[in-house]
């Protein structure tokens, strides 16, 4: 019984494929050897290439130039032999007699009558056309002149009476070539792969220098990379130049600020967390002790000042969740077309009396057109709710200027086709410095608007991201009235909303 070896098994378990060794070894290598044997293999590649074309060419092109001659020159000899065959009526007047055979090859010559000139018969010196030349009788037996025919020799016949007296045959040149010239081509190939070894050294050592010029700027980048990995945020790369490599320097550069910005808002966020939750904590912690220890009554006043610590708690919660899922793209959205003046008009009716028992007149002046967007309805509520609050908390109501006030007004920008909302309230006003950063979380302007009026900073971050969010602007600006204006825009909706038909 015979056993079978698997089909897909190898002969020699332990060794490696070359593909994939060669693979694996090119994947581990550095870019800057990679570089290197590319450029390298591509110079030796166009060098091998242009060595086999020259050589080609010189084959193709002049030897075939040299094979031309000699045909041109074996047809002008054609007409002299068929002249002198007429006059002798066979070869014997030719044969053995190399002077005559040459003065059918060069006439010229032969009217000089130079009887020391004595044509070369080594095959070595057979470079020339005449030298290749041969005279075969009508059965193609030899007469004079090239002894050694091959098969690749070109025949040509000698006509008489349309009858083959003779044949003239041309041996090509390359099937004449010599020791020497074969020596000599030898050299020259010798030549060629020193020249062709001497400018791979030379490429190499350019290559090298290329490689390193182009690899130091990605080196300095790869360790920077390692650096802002391991959380130097600080890092910066210098850009030298101006080309995708500078432009990766200066993206990583902006990379590196982004990441040491956002560590100091994460850091900045959690201390602030931690304080705006520790206030109301620290205050019930303390209430309900002195509960526990007979200080306090169980009365309504102190269960009301519970209640609104846990409220305020509450809403701390509630802004910290809406704000986390605004930044995550996770708060929800329900956008119906919708008319801005009656959500307007609600939201004055609700507020009218609280600014009014804090001594702030709330005006609304509306116009007569609808506001038409494609919005929430309840986001929207919120966004002027905390608007709404936050006049209400900062507003002075007995300032030097007058009376505390926050006026409401609404136009149209036919240009951007933006609806554009306006709340301008009195002093206290906001300084140009902390007003670029009213909507960053848990900003509070210290000198006016500080936590003692009961705001955490996390009630214009949340509008910025609801406006954003129905691609509308917020900002904030100085206010006529002495205090601080916010004009919201949004989009116009084109299309008014299907009423309902009776």
């Amino acid at each position: 019984m015979t056993m079978s070896r698997p089909r897909h098994s190898r002969p020699f378990p332990g060794l490696m494929p070359l593909s994939s060794l060669y693979q694996r070894l090119f994947k581990r290598a550095s870019i800057r050897l990679k570089l290197f044997t590319t450029m390298l293999a591509l110079v030796v590649v166009l060098i091998v290439a242009m060595s086999t074309a020259s050589h080609v060419i010189f084959k193709r092109d002049f030897l075939g130039y040299l094979n031309e001659q000699a045909q041109d020159r074996m047809e002008e000899m054609v007409p002299r032999l068929e002249q002198a065959y007429r006059s002798h009526q066979n070869w014997d007047f030719v044969r053995n007699d190399p002077r005559t055979w040459f003065s059918f090859m060069r006439p010229e010559l032969a009217e000089q009558g130079s009887r020391s000139f004595n044509p070369p018969t080594e095959t070595t010196d057979l470079t020339g056309a005449t030298m290749r030349f041969t005279l075969l009788d009508a059965h193609r037996q030899f007469v004079i002149g090239y002894p050694n025919i091959g098969p690749e020799a070109r025949l040509r016949p000698i006509m008489q009476d349309d009858a083959i007296v003779g044949w003239i045959a041309q041996t090509p040149f390359e099937s004449v070539i010599g020791a020497v010239d074969v020596r000599f081509q030898q050299k020259q190939l010798q030549a060629q792969l020193l020249l062709g070894l001497v400018a791979v050294m030379l490429v190499g050592l350019i290559v090298i220098r290329i490689a390193n010029v182009l690899i130091q700027p990605l080196v300095r980048i790869a360790d920077a990379t390692h650096e802002l990995a391991n959380g130097d945020y600080g890092i910066r790369v210098i850009a030298q130049s101006e080309d995708e490599l500078g432009r990766l320097a200066l993206d990583f550069n902006q990379l590196a600020h982004t990441l040491e910005r956002n560590e100091k808002l994460r850091r900045d966020f959690m201390a602030d967390v931690s304080h705006e939750l520790r206030t109301p904590l620290g205050i019930l912690n303390g209430q309900i002790e002195a509960l526990q220890d007979g200080v306090l009554q169980p009365d309504a006043t102190t269960l009301a000042s519970l209640k609104t610590e846990v409220r305020q708690l509450s809403k701390l919660v509630d802004d910290l969740y809406d704000l986390s899922l605004a930044d995550a793209g996770a708060l929800t959205y329900r956008k119906s077309p919708l008319d801005l003046v009656p959500l307007l008009e609600h939201t004055v009716q609700i507020y009218q009396e609280r600014f009014s028992s804090r001594g702030i007149a709330l005006h609304w002046r509306a116009i007569a057109e609808e506001m038409l967007v494609d919005a929430d309805a309840a986001r929207l509520q919120q966004l002027f709710n905390n608007l709404f609050e936050n006049s209400l908390r900062y507003t002075d109501p007995h300032n030097p200027l007058g009376p505390g006030q926050l006026q409401v007004s609404v136009s149209a920008d036919e240009a951007q086709r933006m609806w554009q909302i306006q709340l301008d309230d009195t002093a206290p006003g906001v300084e140009a410095s902390a007003r670029e950063r009213l909507f960053e979380r848990f900003f509070r302007v210290e000198a006016s608007r500080n936590r003692a009026s009961g705001g955490a900073g996390l009630g214009l971050a949340i509008c910025q991201r609801i406006v954003t969010a129905h691609q509308g602007l917020i900002s904030a600006s100085d206010s006529p009235l002495g205090g601080l204006r916010i004009t919201i825009a949004l989009p116009m909706l084109l299309i008014a909303p299907a009423r309902a038909t009776s």
